[in-house]
């Protein structure tokens, strides 16, 4: 599927790791060093700005290198990029180690998973079909 971008950072286009890698690598872009103490959060701008086919969400999640060896992770996780939206892809870290962190300019920060979705319509109705779970909920299908 080709995906029309425009890249206004110095960066390289996102690009997969391997052949079967899900996520691409996004990487950040900001004209000076980003400290991120621990508790905290910022807005990482990106400089990309996409255009999906409708019918298309991008999602942008957490690097797993990045959260577990330095308790960065995107707050929002999964944000979502909507097919209509044009401005540029920002990315809402924060810190939960109890270390500051920096982020530079073209650090790889997320990565962006594009899917397809579905709309749905609902049907109001008094009450629902029962299930074998019923109104279980968190935890409910779990061992005691």
């Amino acid at each position: 599927m080709k995906v029309e971008i425009v890249n206004k950072s110095d960066n390289p286009l996102p690009q997969y790791a391997t052949n079967q890698s899900a996520g691409l690598d996004l990487r950040a872009f900001t004209k000076k060093e980003i400290v991120l103490k621990p508790g905290e959060r910022a807005l990482i701008k990106t400089g990309l700005h996409i255009a999906l086919p409708q019918g298309y969400e991008a999602q942008i999640r957490p690097r797993s290198g990045l959260a577990y060896k330095h308790g960065i992770t995107v707050l929002n996780a999964p944000g979502t990029i909507d097919a209509d939206y044009r401005g540029e892809i920002g990315v809402l870290l924060i810190n939960l180690s109890q270390e500051p962190y920096t982020i530079k300019s073209g650090d790889r920060i997320c990565q962006m998973v594009v899917a397809p979705y579905t709309q749905v319509q609902f049907k109001t109705q008094n009450e629902l079909e029962s299930s074998a779970r019923g109104s279980g909920g968190f935890g409910s299908t779990g061992k005691h």
